[in-house]
């Protein structure tokens, strides 16, 4: 695999880009988005026979996917059979409808619950999309009928990044803050074995395991081959595209849908400034992830104060949903906030860009740390998932100023587990604190100060919490009470593993701010994926996956994986109807 840059974009057997729009080439299906949902979507056109092109704005490949956890969730996915559930359909419908209620088409649930374990299947026995379960990964609402403890989400297989030899510089980076020195990535579970630290022989093999490779990798690479959590998951649906002949065309905008007769037929795109013309026979699949990225479209749809940022791809600006608005789609109903949040602490890097770092598990639910709004109070469960958080931010600052919320911890904690972008047992904070991004004092009421929240406020919130974390027991905001929070606490501290005092000067601080990931206001489309016009009726040749289409679950997050879990199984529905098999694939 020695191609040049130009060879990744317009690959053998590709379209090239022809002048005044003249037709350049036909396809069976084409696919507008290379996230989990648009490459699951042309891997299964692919792999059904068709013949397939997959066209992505940027350079790179993998959308906000390749910088996610990449965890899928799926009901009744295979691997739960392994850990004794059974039924768990059943379960996770209850689920479902006592969450998301009449906010979405319950028959979307439905066939997402039916067809996402069918989609897992397929892509086991025909590709190399792996995935394992967490067993002891609970639902997000433990408070609800149906909710699991575990074995919904799936992590994907770490995947040897040389397996595709140049075709490895297209794949999205992770965010730099969530790789070790040097581009090395890590799961969560392997963070936790290396934060032991040396009295840990365990911690000792890994570590030397894991720099070995990296030290290998960066005599040919920039970055560590070793790819995890949705850097995996990318890189091996790429992979897919590229072993069953997917014709991929990156750094390719797509500025118009070509319709004949009401019929969906193929796009007109620019490249390098050349305008080229596609044709497809099937049909064309629109998952460029929403909106999250674009300032306007967040203006308009998201609450105030409007985000200024966003941790997902900068692609990700509704183009291809206004695409599908001029072809006769509509959007769903509102589902409220529009989007799928995250807490984030932002940052200026070395070369100037902004640093967008999702609090997600890491410290927010660990002992000894509080979230305070502007009069120096708490707001919410520290420990909720960072969706219900970021709506706690949202909700609070109705009535008092909570954007941004301080995360508010001491020395011992900042050294045991760290701080957004801080990571545990840092020699030096110097640049942290130079910078603003980390907020300091001898006192509470000097921190305070330097955040411009209530000192008195503060102080009193911290000593009110102190005796809690004595108790074990949180009776403003019952953190720690819930199977997920003690999952993400720390279950070595006792009596509760999300309470822990916050006594041992300095004292230290981090604004956050609630952050689309992704959006959930999209088009509206049937349980086959296919796009709908304002009376409910399929538009020919149209279909919408990802963030796209309008969410399964309404705004709603069930648990960890809510964003991948329909987009790939969507997608994988989209790309069977287009090619003839509307019966579902059997499960194995």
């Amino acid at each position: 695999m020695n191609s040049s840059t130009s060879d990744l974009r317009h690959p053998a057997g590709a379209a090239s880009p022809a002048p005044n729009g003249t037709p350049a080439d036909t396809y069976d299906l084409i696919v507008l988005g290379a996230g989990a949902g648009g490459m699951t979507a042309a891997l299964v056109g692919a792999l059904e026979g068709l013949r397939v092109a997959l066209i992505e704005r940027t350079d790179r490949i993998g959308g906000t996917t390749a910088i996610s956890s990449g965890t899928v969730w799926i009901p009744g996915n295979p691997q739960q059979r392994a850990l004794g559930v059974q039924d768990d359909a059943t379960q996770a419908l209850a689920y479902l409808d006592a969450l998301v209620g009449q906010r979405a088409d319950r028959s979307l649930r439905e066939a997402f619950i039916a067809q996402g374990p069918r989609m897992v299947d397929y892509l086991d026995a025909r590709s190399d999309v792996r995935f394992k379960v967490y067993p002891h990964h609970p639902d997000y609402r433990q408070d609800l009928p149906g909710a699991a403890v575990g074995g919904r989400p799936l992590e994907p297989l770490a995947f040897d990044g040389r397996r595709l030899g140049a075709h490895f510089e297209q794949v999205r980076w992770p965010l730099k803050e969530l790789m070790l020195p040097g581009g090395l990535m890590v799961t969560r579970g392997e963070a936790a074995r290396l934060l032991r630290g040396p009295a840990s022989w365990d911690a000792i093999r890994l570590g030397a395991a894991l720099l070995a490779r990296l030290l290998i990798d960066r005599l040919r690479h920039p970055r560590g081959t070793r790819l995890v959590l949705g850097n995996a998951l990318a890189a091996r649906l790429y992979q897919g595209l590229l072993d069953h002949g997917v014709d991929i065309h990156s750094g390719t905008r797509t500025s118009q849908l070509i319709m004949t007769d009401g019929t969906v037929r193929g796009v007109v795109a620019t490249h390098q400034g050349s305008k080229f013309t596609l044709y497809a026979r099937r049909g064309v699949v629109l998952a460029g992830g929403g909106f999250p990225a674009d300032p306007q479209w967040r203006e308009r749809y998201l609450p105030s104060p409007t985000p200024r940022h966003t941790p997902a791809a900068e692609a990700c600006t509704g183009e291809t949903i206004r695409l599908g608005l001029e072809a006769g789609a509509v959007l769903g109903q509102a589902t409220g906030d529009n989007a799928l949040w995250f807490p984030c602490s932002i940052a200026t890097r070395r070369d100037g860009s902004t640093a967008v770092y999702p609090h997600i598990v890491l410290d927010r639910a660990k002992p000894g740390l509080i979230a305070v709004n502007a009069a120096g109070r708490r707001f919410v469960n520290e420990a909720a998932s960072y969706h219900e958080f970021s709506r706690g931010m949202y909700a609070a600052h109705r009535e008092s100023p909570s954007i941004p919320a301080l995360l508010v911890c001491d020395r011992r904690f900042l050294w045991k587990y760290g701080l957004g972008m801080i990571w545990p047992r840092a020699l030096t904070l110097r640049g942290h604190i130079r910078s603003g991004y980390l907020l300091t004092g001898r006192t509470l009421a000097d921190l305070a100060r330097q955040a411009g929240i209530d000192p008195e406020g503060l102080v009193h919130t911290v000593n009110t919490f102190n005796r809690y974390a004595a108790s074990g027991q949180d009776p403003d905001f019952h953190k720690g009470e819930s199977l997920y929070d003690r999952n993400n606490g720390d279950e070595a501290h006792p009596p509760n593993p999300c309470l822990g005092p916050i006594v041992t000067p300095p004292f230290y601080g981090v604004r956050v701010y609630p952050n689309p990931l992704g959006t959930s206001l999209g088009l509206r489309t049937d349980v086959s994926a296919r796009a709908l016009d304002g009376g409910g009726r399929p538009i020919p040749g149209l279909y919408a996956c990802g963030a796209d289409m309008h969410p399964v679950f309404g705004g709603e997050y069930p648990g960890a994986g809510a964003q991948l879990g329909p987009a790939m199984t969507f997608g994988y529905l989209a790309a069977r109807h287009a090619a003839g098999a509307a019966d579902p694939a059997p499960s194995k």
